[in-house]
């Protein structure tokens, strides 16, 4: 799971009497002073009501505007706190934390001018704290620019490093950027790191486990997983996934127990439900793919490739007439589907309503071309339609491009030539 901003706990670190800790204060007390004497008492209503008197006065006091926009910040009021910001950086340009606050709240309302303010951040001296505070600002940088400008956002994480080598945020930051823009070279180096600054950390491990899988590296990601869910056996997404990692390992006796696993973690979650619902398919386990699929139905009725799955579990299962039903479904929702109409084909075809069968395999080649399976389900459907005429066509094209691969169908395809047409008697 990306790891969200942490702009909120940035904030904190930035408050009005650290940022003026230079500005002696005057024998009477200020509006402003007064303000911040409210703020330390986390009095917010009050401060606000002194500051705001304070700005209408003096327009430029850089001062006043960045403690009301510390006020505002405190009381989640995030467009009014980055209008405040703003207002203080433009009546003195110079101060750090204000373009750092500033470039904070308009990075969480998704403002793209967010970056401009961290970047300037980064070239100016904080008050207190240079280290913690260079730190929040190349972070932030980092994730503000995010991957539209991934070269620079690593870049800014990579100089947030220097100024806490031993904390893994930076890196882990990174790993996930570049896991974003499929470098898996790059994720894994900064995952690695990530696990050397901190072994326990789950994203990291959880993060090299799906670069692994994507890459097939199926028993590393096997390990990953593993040692996720030996530290926490509830993790769902980590216990999905080895199902997964199981399932492409076709280590399937492994793979159903991680589905069950996950499935009673994750009792009404249709990825979870969807994923063991193709991995018993695969498996041949098409009672309990049924079952899936007739949940995943229920829950999405309007979703037609759920009901050609659905269909072609059943007819697997030789509900001929339930998987035609729901291939019929299927095509009404989505009339161009190639799968449900091949699907139908055949169940159809088991229901002995050979016209419609035909009719779906006539729609599916508009979409595939013919095979050995759809010629020779076209011949016995002529055949048992006792149109002998096209039955022998069908058989005939059917052992032309057989070539000894189905000879069961082949000696049946051959009789009934044999009994259709007597001239091959001979």
């Amino acid at each position: 799971m990306h790891r969200a901003f942490i702009f909120l706990i940035l904030l904190s670190a930035f408050s009005p009497a650290q940022t003026h800790k230079s500005a002696p204060r005057a024998q009477t007390p200020s509006p402003v002073d007064q303000a911040e004497a409210a703020i330390d008492k986390q009095s917010w209503p009050d401060a606000e009501s002194l500051l705001k008197d304070a700005t209408a006065k003096d327009p430029k006091d850089y001062r006043a505007w960045f403690d009301l926009g510390f006020v505002y910040t405190s009381e989640e009021k995030t467009a009014e706190a980055a209008d405040a910001y703003r207002h203080s950086v433009d009546a003195k340009p110079d101060i750090f934390e204000s373009n750092l606050n500033l470039g904070i709240s308009l990075a969480k309302l998704g403002s793209p001018d967010a970056a401009k303010y961290l970047a300037a951040a980064t070239t100016l001296k904080p008050v207190s704290h240079p280290d913690a505070s260079y730190y929040a600002a190349w972070l932030s940088l980092g994730h503000a620019l995010g991957p539209q400008h991934a070269q620079q956002a690593a870049e800014a994480f990579q100089q947030a490093a220097k100024f806490k080598p031993k904390d893994p945020e930076p890196h882990l930051s990174a790993a996930q950027l570049y896991e974003q823009m499929k470098d898996a070279t790059s994720a894994e180096r900064e995952y690695k790191t990530v696990l050397t600054l901190d072994p326990n950390s789950k994203e990291a491990v959880t993060g090299l486990a799906n670069i692994y899988l994507l890459s097939k590296q199926l028993p590393e990601a096997e390990t990953m997983l593993r040692k996720v869910l030996a530290a926490d056996p509830a993790h769902s997404n980590a216990q999905l996934q080895l199902a997964r990692v199981l399932a492409a390992e076709n280590k399937d006796d492994e793979a159903a127990q991680a589905y069950d696993t996950v499935l009673n973690l994750l009792p009404n979650d249709a990825e979870a439900h969807r994923s063991a619902a193709e991995f018993y398919f695969a498996a041949k386990k098409f009672d309990l793919a049924a079952a899936q699929f007739a949940l995943l139905v229920r829950a999405k009725p309007d979703d037609a490739v759920l009901h050609q799955f659905y269909g072609n579990a059943l007819l697997r299962l030789h509900k001929n007439a339930d998987a035609e039903q729901e291939q019929l479904l299927a095509i009404k929702l989505n009339p161009k589907l190639a799968e449900a109409y091949n699907d139908l084909a055949f169940a159809a075809a088991e229901n002995k309503d050979y016209a419609l069968s035909i009719k779906a395999l006539d729609a599916r080649a508009q979409f595939y071309p013919e095979n050995q399976g759809t010629y020779f389900l076209r011949a016995t459907n002529y055949d048992n339609l006792r149109d002998v005429k096209q039955a022998v066509v069908y058989y005939k094209q059917f052992l032309a491009v057989a070539d000894g691969k189905h000879p069961d169908q082949e000696w049946q395809a051959r009789h009934r030539l044999i009994a259709l047409d007597p001239s091959l008697r001979k």
